[in-house]
């Protein structure tokens, strides 16, 4: 059975591609750095406790990270796939937006992706397995006040074509750019709060409606099975058509 790490795997995107996995037949690692999250997760998944690993991790910290591979290692014995989603967002006006608030959107979102492919490798070698990285449509496009979350996603997107060339043929790395996915309802209890979408939202893209966690989750498993292992060192926009009519329209 194969085994999938997936960062901020308690809420949204990554809740429900956790899900997927297990429904695929993978066992799977939720590293996530909010214990409320975490421990909401681990009740919704009992059912399923044994194929699931529980890891509490701020993926911005080497030690945090060297020592959930580590873990996850000893509880499962090989990894798979990485699926670096861990991610956070803090929008400010450029001149409210502090040092440490930048370090803390990046050192999460670009520097815990970094650490956690560091120190995977090596085990994801041996499988000949796969990373995928969390892009967003942030890295071609920004909205306003979205300094470090859309540097830090530009970032990404360069980090995942140099891990390709870098660790291939051995590891394919590729990277997935979502664009307005409703995970309103999929955050921890005390933020869940789903969004009343009116038709306009809708109607603005051209698949015809906003984008569901689903839809990324059915991406990442494409990208991951083994039959598609000539795709490697891609950002694939899933976006419903929106960032493609706005650039070109």
């Amino acid at each position: 059975m194969k085994t999938a790490i997936i960062t901020g795997g308690g809420q949204g995107i990554g809740r429900v591609t956790t899900q997927y996995l297990l429904t695929h037949g993978y066992r799977v690692a939720v590293w996530e750095a909010d214990t409320d999250a975490l421990a909401e997760l681990r009740e919704a998944f009992k059912a399923s406790s044994a194929q699931v690993l529980f890891v509490s991790c701020d993926v911005s910290s080497e030690v945090n990270v060297k020592k959930a591979a580590e873990q996850t290692i000893s509880h499962f014995g090989h990894i798979d796939t990485l699926i670096n989603n861990a991610a956070i967002m803090i929008e400010k006006p450029l001149d409210k937006l502090t040092l440490d608030e930048w370090n803390r959107v990046i050192g999460t979102n670009l520097t815990g992706a970094f650490l956690c492919a560091k120190h995977t490798a090596p085990y994801l070698a041996a499988q000949k397995g796969s990373i995928i990285n969390m892009c967003s449509t942030r890295a071609f496009q920004s909205e306003p006040d979205t300094f470090p979350y859309s540097a830090s996603k530009g970032g990404i997107l360069a980090l995942t074509h140099s891990l390709a060339v870098s660790l291939g043929p051995d590891i394919r790395v590729n990277a997935i750019s979502p664009g307005w996915i409703d995970v309103s309802a999929l955050k921890k209890k005390a933020k869940a709060k789903p969004d009343e979408l009116r038709p306009e939202d809708h109607e603005q893209h051209p698949a015809g409606r906003v984008g569901q966690a689903d839809d990324i989750a059915r991406m990442i498993l494409f990208l991951i099975a083994p039959e598609n292992n000539f795709i490697t060192g891609q950002n694939f926009i899933v976006d419903g058509g929106m960032t493609r009519k706005m650039i070109y329209v």
